[in-house]
């Protein structure tokens, strides 16, 4: 296993809720990085990036764009060490600049793949997205389309390979980010299809699409993938999530795989959470991630 690096992501600018921005910070205060410490690797890092306060509300896309590419330059330089990154949101924004800075770290190698769990698609450009928030469009300026700022940022238009690209556990999104994922032929497997088939079988077949890239894939949680009743801390909850129990037991397998180049957690919000759950729930992730086992 590679060494592991943490980084948080201290904003919510991109996000209706920015309160998400604590999460880093809560995670920080009351979980150890000793406990991370698998056997013969020494405890991650943890740094956490803040964004700048945008002087008015016009001003807040120029906030996301700059602390993405602080983000993209941090995941750079860790996957290109070989180390491990776990990006831990803030808002689902900071995901044009993890995956833009583990592209810059491989393309010379290949394409890159992504496994987006989520319940929302997260792939509305401005004309089609009904709030504008920019948590909404990651996904759509990591394949290319919607703002020049975040589509560009550090590096040509497309980091991902739609061929490549696979969303698991979706069940909440607008029929123009659909068009758009149809359009680009990108696998989304949604929550229904999950309960009939399996969690087990299509995380097989999601991890295999994404694997066929070949520079690797990456894996990146919306922690509104899961059961509000697992994960109630979360800007945008929506019903009859995946559960808790065997999302961890996956995640644990990956840590294993090589191929699979760093992950991301994202949209925690303590200040919605209830009794921790949340709070411990990312703890156990970590843990699984770290040690290949749940705590």
């Amino acid at each position: 296993m590679k060494d592991l690096t943490l980084i948080g992501v201290a904003s919510g600018w991109g996000a209706r809720d920015r309160r998400c921005e604590d999460g880093p910070d809560r995670l920080l205060a009351t979980m150890p990085l000793s406990c991370l410490a698998s056997e013969g690797h020494a405890p991650p890092s943890y740094e956490i990036l803040r964004a700048a306060p945008p002087s008015t509300e016009r001003d807040v896309t120029a906030a996301v764009v700059e602390i993405n590419q602080r983000l993209a330059s941090a995941v750079r330089r860790c996957v290109s060490a070989d180390y491990f990154p776990i990006v831990i949101g803030g808002d689902h924004s900071c995901a044009v600049g993890t995956w833009s800075g583990v592209y810059g770290a491989v393309a010379e190698r290949g394409t890159l793949g992504l496994l987006w769990v989520d319940a929302h698609m997260d792939s509305h450009v401005p004309q089609t997205s009904p709030s504008g928030a920019l948590h909404g469009m990651p996904l759509a300026c990591l394949l290319g389309h919607g703002l020049n700022e975040l589509t560009h940022l550090a590096g040509p238009a497309a980091k991902l390979n739609p061929a490549h690209v696979c969303l698991l556990g979706v069940r909440s999104f607008e029929a123009g980010e659909a068009a758009l994922l149809a359009a680009l032929g990108v696998r989304v497997i949604l929550m229904d299809e999950v309960a009939w088939r399996g969690f087990a079988t299509v995380w097989r077949e999601a991890v295999a699409r994404v694997s066929g890239a070949s520079a690797g894939y990456g894996i990146t949680l919306d922690l509104d993938a899961l059961d509000p009743r697992d994960a109630p801390g979360v800007g945008t909850p929506s019903p009859e999530g995946i559960g808790a129990d065997e999302l961890v037991r996956a995640l644990a397998a990956t840590r294993y795989d090589q191929n699979c180049l760093a992950l991301e957690i994202a949209e925690y919000n303590p200040h919605l959470d209830h009794d921790q759950m949340t709070l411990r729930l990312l703890r156990r992730i970590l843990c699984a991630v770290s040690a290949g086992a749940d705590e």
